[in-house]
């Protein structure tokens, strides 16, 4: 299997981002939790452990809103807002992947003034729509190479036509089965 790069937006969720946390334990992977910063705020304690587990925690937004729907003021204001609430945290994020990863034409300045790197993905699991993990696994298989960014959510955010992230646990799994086998 190769080496991805495991990458989980719209978090953290109460129930699920533990779920998710235990099954990349039992793989031995780490990944990326792009985060909703009043979620986190909301979840302080996912955030120690993700961090404690060895995951890297970074900006996903405050509020889940495409770029190209903002104003730059109003982008402006909720990446302050996201960067106080996750100071407050002790996060200090480095990379920043926008919601939807829609940009609009201030984005990248925006990101530059915070010394974040903007951070895309290579390969979508489409998970938000509810697909079977096997389904998943067989659409994105011949993409997972070696540092492929796989695009996941461990959170149910707008847009999302699932209830759970089930299927998402079990892409893990998956994964990590493949990992260790």
């Amino acid at each position: 299997m190769p080496q991805l790069q495991l990458t989980f937006d719209d978090g953290p969720d109460p129930v699920w981002t533990p779920r998710i946390l235990d099954a990349l334990r039992a793989a031995d992977l780490r990944a990326t939790f792009f985060v909703i910063a009043p979620r986190a705020q909301a979840h302080p304690t996912l955030v120690r452990r993700a961090q404690a587990e060895g995951h890297d925690v970074q900006l996903h937004c405050d509020a889940h809103v495409r770029h190209t729907e903002l104003s730059e003021a109003e982008g402006r204001t909720d990446i302050r807002r996201a960067l106080e609430r996750l100071a407050d945290l002790g996060v200090a994020p480095t990379s920043w992947r926008t919601p939807w990863g829609v940009h609009a034409p201030w984005t990248e300045a925006v990101a530059r003034e915070h010394d974040l790197e903007l951070c895309g993905w290579d390969v979508d699991t489409h998970d938000w729509r509810g697909d079977s993990a096997e389904a998943m696994l067989a659409a994105t298989g011949p993409e997972l190479r070696d540092d492929a960014v796989v695009l996941l959510h461990d959170g149910l955010g707008p847009g999302a036509r699932r209830t759970d992230c089930d299927q998402t646990l079990r892409y893990v799994q998956l994964l990590g089965a493949s990992v260790t086998a």
